[in-house]
């Protein structure tokens, strides 16, 4: 019997997270490693798997996810968007929870470019009238 495997991408701010869902029990790669070890805050593991408890799908899917970019949080937030699209693929019954719940929101915030001339994003050189 083959497995059948869901993909879906999950971005926050720099972070950008694939994940791939299968059917079984619960195993959880990050990057080639357990997921524990990845992530060690206590906070950033309820985080990540508020979509599965919304669903009510924990412990029955197993996650190999490989996550790049942004920071321990931003990437937490990646692979919470990217496991509640994969859920979608998965069953798309389940999108009416996670939409009222507000996890197939993007967070878009990125770090705004310096602008040529200034010494930073917003911040302007003194003026001067004389």
């Amino acid at each position: 019997m083959t497995q059948k495997s869901f993909y879906a991408t999950g971005k926050r701010k720099s972070a950008i997270a694939k994940v791939y869902l299968k059917e079984g029990q619960q195993e959880w790669t990050v990057n080639k490693r357990n997921f524990d070890d990845y992530f060690t805050r206590e906070s950033l593991k309820m985080l990540i798997q508020q979509p599965l408890e919304i669903t009510g799908k924990k412990g029955l899917l197993s996650f190999d996810i490989s996550v790049s970019g942004g920071g321990i949080a931003g990437q937490a937030g990646a692979i919470k968007h990217g496991i509640s699209k994969a859920l979608i693929v998965y069953d798309p019954d389940l999108r009416a929870p996670l939409k009222k719940a507000g996890f197939l929101t993007r967070d878009s915030r990125v770090k705004e470019r310096k602008k040529y001339g200034q010494p930073g994003a917003r911040k302007r050189f003194q003026f001067s009238k004389r």
